[in-house]
């Protein structure tokens, strides 16, 4: 830590110890008595178990004279009367460059076995809030997402908000790992929000790769973790991110997944006592996710956030609430579907329900008309598959559903995609402009 990091913290340490005690415990809700008024919503406060042992908590409301208190970890061996140490007001972290190649718990705490984080000067909080809208940039130039698909029909600018929307099972997480490994971004900041314990390691050695964590921070809160620590996994992503794009970084953050968090915030609404609303989300649910999701973008500098948020739809409804409300806040959504997964092309990207809204002035003018003229034969294909399929459709007779039926299996090889495979932009476009024209594709 430098000498101006160390000042800070000196400068930040409180003149008095205040304390409390808890006073009840119910489920996951710690109730603490004592001085109140120095205790403020978003505080820390630390239920001290034994010597060797405490428990970090958030101050998350209040009741007549108590504060009600969510812990970070497991509330084993508390017990009515622990001492309660009031902590910092608002927390965060210092991170610096050394913190890529990193894996990092949603304190920001190492959790890869390389040793101790070298700490940066500036504190960065977990809940900051976004950039004032008349002082951020414009998005920036076409980003290369290296996946032909998106390149071609959902074109993403630097510092632009896209959300991949879809159930189960379809492959959000594999669509994640190839642009983790393809964008072409200095730095990539991924939240591994709920994440399964067995998936991580098999994402950071198989997906992300050494080359790919060589230039990326990865903060991780599994499934098994509480709520506090999955919903602050997704505050210290974004934290981070913002660390990189105020130094003058191109960012990729990449979060997986914002349902995950939506179920963290609902968890913590509701032992804080909040009316269920839609689907049992509480209010805060649908405040909190603007806050976080619009704290990515481009900065006041030469820095961007370009986001990439997965969204997991429940029971493949993409009108559930939090994938509706999402979708609202976003500048763009990826559209994956069950039935394109099933007939084995991967990634299952419906082309035709995927928006950019930077399209098409993000799409290369020699290629705009390429790329109107693909879909509409798609989509002529589309609405007349049922028909097709069945056999009820006679050949010659509309000449525009010939050629969608002639050309529909360059299409599916086009929007086919390997793991490990690689296409640019402009190979990407030029390789549709050819099944466009009626050209035979590699």
């Amino acid at each position: 830590m430098g000498i101006g990091a160390l000042i800070d913290e000196v400068a930040g340490l409180p003149e008095v110890t205040v304390y409390g005690r808890v006073a009840a415990v119910r489920g996951l809700m710690v109730e603490i008595a004592g001085p109140v008024h120095a205790m403020t919503v978003g505080g820390r406060v630390t239920i001290e178990i034994a010597r060797e042992r405490a428990v970090p908590c958030e101050v998350v409301g209040f009741e007549g004279e108590r504060a009600l208190a969510l812990p970070f970890g497991a509330l084993d061996g508390v017990r009515r009367g622990c001492k309660a140490s009031v902590g910092a007001t608002s927390a965060g972290v210092r991170p610096s460059e050394a913190w890529l190649g990193r894996v990092v718990n949603a304190l920001g705490e190492p959790i890869d076995g390389k040793g101790p984080l070298p700490t940066g000067g500036t504190l960065y909080p977990f809940r900051a809030l976004p950039p004032p809208a008349h002082t951020r940039r414009r998005v920036g130039a076409p980003l290369d997402l290296g996946v032909r698909a998106l390149n071609a029909f959902a074109t993403c600018c630097r510092g632009q908000r896209m959300g991949i929307f879809a159930g189960s099972g379809v492959g959000k997480s594999v669509l994640l790992s190839m642009l983790a490994r393809n964008v072409a971004s200095g730095v990539s900041v991924i939240g591994l929000v709920g994440e399964r314990g067995r998936e991580v390691q098999e994402f950071l050695q198989d997906d992300l790769g050494e080359e790919g964590l060589s230039r990326s921070v990865v903060v991780v809160a599994t499934s098994d973790e509480t709520a506090l620590m999955r919903r602050n996994a997704a505050y210290l992503t974004l934290a981070l991110a913002e660390y990189f794009r105020d130094i003058g970084r191109d960012v990729l953050c990449m979060i997986d997944s914002i349902t995950r968090f939506a179920m963290a915030q609902r968890e913590i609404g509701l032992s804080a006592g909040e009316p269920p609303t839609a689907k049992g989300y509480t209010p805060t649910v649908f405040s909190e996710l603007p806050r976080l999701l619009e704290r990515a973008g481009p900065g006041a500098g030469e820095g961007t956030v370009t986001g990439v948020f997965t969204v997991l739809v429940d029971g493949d409804d993409h009108n559930e609430p939090v994938a509706d409300a999402v979708r609202g806040i976003l500048d763009g959504h990826i559209v994956m579907e069950r039935a394109i997964a099933e007939r084995g092309r991967y990634p299952a990207i419906n082309v035709l329900k995927t928006v950019s809204r930077t399209m098409p002035r993000a799409t290369d003018p020699d290629f705009v008309e390429t790329v109107r003229r693909a879909k509409q034969i798609m989509a002529t294909h589309a609405d007349m598959e049922e028909l097709i399929r069945l056999g009820a459709y006679r050949q010659g007779s509309s000449a525009e559903v010939d050629e969608a039926i002639r050309l529909m299996p360059d299409f599916e090889a086009f929007l086919r995609q390997g793991k490990e495979e690689f296409t640019s932009m402009r190979d990407g476009y030029l390789r549709l402009a050819d099944i466009v024209a009626g050209r035979s594709s590699p």
